[in-house]
């Protein structure tokens, strides 16, 4: 949950009214957590609830913590989990722990949400960094505004322990929310990434890239669809599709890459059967810190596709990183089962999973496996 999203906006509206607001925030989780971190939920002084941290197991004690906050100007934390005397109390029944970071506020606890957003609708990845705990309690609740090339905010670097920054960054680089904790400090700081969206480029205008555009758009990715053949290359035949672009997709891709348009979250499949276009492709994804790269296709068709990627140039070590044939074993056929087959192996590249039925493993059902 790294992303601009419904709750920022609400929080700056309120925001901008000069009002107060109670933000509550999934800063860290254990086990099997119903809400990944960096889960919001903002409550208004009107009483007006946006987002959520639980799905609804623990919004009943956040609201009210959310509206003491409000009243108080004081920040609190509160863990949730099933081995808590009051969990059952509060819903908390999927066996696993959360902690909730709330907070108030307005123009005198977060003056620089302004530019935070102003940077977050640019689509310029910025983070928000808060103290969670602190020697000084007054330093409790401070931000600081972390982007690529700066940083300001109520949080004072004199307060920031060494190498703060250096670990902001990286979060902000990888786009994944997380608790930084210093022990011999006693300090912690929660940095949160509003980061765009990540990317899905799908290469090859047919009924599969189609089927993927669709579900990568509710997985929130901002999907491009690229082909070299302008007559198949529409945006009607890809509605789903943020953008649909008619280019060579080896050069296409080159070009984002240069423009810094692909990142380590951007995710690529080709779809092409064409090796005129599916090895120069391949070959550029292969090179890059991205993800994700797939390419669909027989095992056949691997075994000639490796075979010309290593004549190329590429090597050895570099081709393992490709996911070929693309996608999990789910016995689908389909365009859209074979999409889903595809999302589901991007989902357990992304965190580890071993695409393996839930009921056949033991420990959390949604813990994460990556770190971040």
């Amino acid at each position: 949950m790294t992303g601009y999203n419904d709750v920022w906006n609400a929080l700056y509206d309120t925001w901008s009214t000069g009002e107060t607001s109670g933000l509550a925030t999934v800063v860290r989780t254990f086990g099997s957590a119903p809400r990944p971190v960096g889960s919001s939920m903002l409550v208004t002084a009107e009483g007006r609830v946006v987002g959520s941290v639980s799905g609804g197991c623990v919004e009943g004690d956040v609201l009210e913590r959310a509206r003491e906050t409000i009243l108080d100007g004081t920040p609190q934390g509160a863990t949730y989990g099933i081995s808590d005397d009051d969990a059952l109390d509060v819903g908390l029944t999927c066996g696993g722990t959360l902690e909730v970071f709330v907070e108030p506020i307005d123009t005198r606890t977060f003056p620089e949400l302004a530019e935070v957003i102003e940077a977050a609708r640019a689509g310029i990845p910025v983070a928000v960094a808060t103290v969670l705990d602190h020697p000084r309690p007054e330093a409790v609740g401070a931000h600081m505004v972390v982007r690529a090339d700066g940083h300001d905010g109520s949080l004072h670097p004199s307060d920031a322990p060494p190498g703060f920054m250096d670990g902001a960054r990286e979060l902000l680089r990888r786009g994944d929310s997380g608790v930084l904790a210093y022990d011999a400090e006693d300090v912690r700081v929660f940095v949160r990434p509003l980061v765009p969206s990540p990317r899905m480029l799908l290469f090859g205008a047919g009924d599969f890239a189609a089927a993927l555009a669709a579900i990568g758009r509710t997985m929130d990715y901002r999907v491009t669809v690229c082909d070299a053949r302008p007559l198949f290359t529409t945006a009607d035949r890809f509605p789903d599709a943020d953008e649909v672009v008619a280019a060579r997709p080896s050069q296409y891709l080159a070009r984002e890459a240069a423009a810094g348009r692909v990142d380590t979250r951007t995710v690529i499949v080709s779809f092409s059967h064409d090796p005129k276009f599916d090895i120069p492709l391949l070959e550029t994804a292969l090179e890059l810190d991205v993800a994700y790269v797939g390419a669909m296709g027989s095992r056949r068709t691997h075994v000639h596709r490796a075979q010309a990627l290593c004549e190329a140039g590429v090597r050895a070590h570099t081709l393992t990183r490709l996911f070929s044939p693309v996608g999990l074993d789910l016995g689908g056929r389909s365009p859209a089962e074979t999409a889903v087959s595809i999302a589901a192996e991007i989902i357990a590249a992304r965190y580890g999973g071993r695409g393996e039925p839930l009921s056949h493993r033991a420990g959390p059902v949604h813990a994460p496996r990556a770190a971040g």
